[in-house]
């Protein structure tokens, strides 16, 4: 998909903000407390607090979170069922929520759907750990519930986004958008998921992930080194979809679909790139990063780079943002199981022959 978009602000003064590159992030599972963390938590929580408090420019950089929640909400048009209470993680500023509430969510079907997902639902609980940007929009025209008055939107301030207050089999779905790539622990986060889900219900999330920003990730490092000597650590590690799926697994669930899309989104150059990403709440919080801004000389160097290597023909720059879907269901007794492996009575290859 590629949206065209013009630039939300101005240039300024331009800070470290790479989101994410083809950096591997590796995951070796195990029980126990978290012994190593990658992304500072304070960092992130300060960069949120900050986008919150201009409203108008982080509502118009909301275009990315708000695609990519109603891609996740739209799941909810196969499974044919109610949520008495469902748990948004990581919220941020309730995208999930607004995706949910939108009218005509599948005019396209046979027949049309035309009512709300949130018709589906009773009560969401948006949980998030930065309180301005969770009640951001708590009077905006978008989370208006009159249309649907039998649902509920609940907000929770989380004091530790790695750790969820919740009592085990509380929710009937758990969904979360565009905020499991800054968590630390990733299996201990996907494991009290798993806790906090009753039997037999779903897990439905998306994450940046592989190589998002890999055209800035490229044309910072080469105008670094070329200006500077040497390289300075401005790439969040990501998870990899082959981690994403060994992970639910490992984490206890089951019936597992993980997929990837790609999101292009055109920009006028990579300030207004940039620009975005800081409005969005998405700078670098990796520890050990380099403080301060990036030099002018290495910002002008890396427009021009990124323009010669990955330039568009009408002179604006791509920006790819990959989405890494995935669900799972946490295991029940009565739950649908794959036969035995050999049971099969019909030959796959004579069923596709036969057409």
């Amino acid at each position: 998909m590629r949206l065209n978009l013009a630039p939300v602000c101005r240039p300024q003064q331009w800070k470290p903000l790479l989101t994410g590159g083809t950096a591997r992030r590796s995951y070796a599972f195990q029980s126990g407390s978290l012994n190593f963390e990658v992304f500072n938590r304070r960092a992130k929580w300060l960069q949120k607090e900050r986008a919150a408090a201009n409203v108008e420019e982080g509502r118009q950089a909301d275009y990315l979170k708000d695609e990519v929640a109603m891609r996740v909400c739209e799941r909810l048009l196969d499974v044919k069922r109610q949520f008495p209470r469902v748990l948004d993680l990581g919220a941020n500023s309730c995208n999930i929520a607004r995706a949910l509430l939108r009218p005509n969510p599948d005019p396209e079907s046979e027949p049309p759907v035309t009512d709300p997902l949130a018709t589906k639902i009773t009560e969401l609980v948006a949980a998030e750990s930065s309180h301005s940007l969770l009640h951001r929009d708590h009077d905006h025209p978008s989370l208006s519930t009159a249309h649907v008055p039998d649902f509920k939107l609940s907000r929770h301030v989380l004091e530790h986004d790695e750790l969820l207050p919740f009592e085990p089999e509380t929710f009937d779905m758990v969904l979360s958008s565009m905020s499991m790539h800054w968590i630390n622990d990733l299996p201990g986060v996907l494991s009290q998921i798993n806790s906090v889900l009753k039997p037999d219900c779903p897990f439905i999330g998306a994450m940046l992930g592989g190589d998002t920003l890999y055209e800035l990730r490229t044309s910072l490092q080469l105008a670094e080194q070329e200006r500077k000597g040497g390289i300075s650590p401005h790439v969040s590690p990501l998870a990899d979809v082959r981690d994403v799926g060994g992970l639910l697994q490992r984490t206890g669930f089951k019936m597992l679909t993980v997929d990837v899309e790609d999101i292009v989104v055109d920009y006028p150059d990579m300030f207004a790139l940039m620009q975005d990403l800081q409005a969005m709440g998405e700078g670098n919080a990796v520890l050990g990063r380099e403080m301060g801004p990036i030099g002018r000389d290495v910002l002008l160097a890396g427009d021009a780079i990124y323009r010669a290597l990955h330039g568009n023909e009408d002179g604006s720059i791509p920006a790819t943002f990959r989405i890494i879907h995935m669900i799972g269901w946490k295991e029940s007794p009565d739950q649908a199981k794959p036969l035995r492996r050999g049971s099969g009575q019909a030959s796959l290859k004579d069923l596709l022959e036969g057409q």
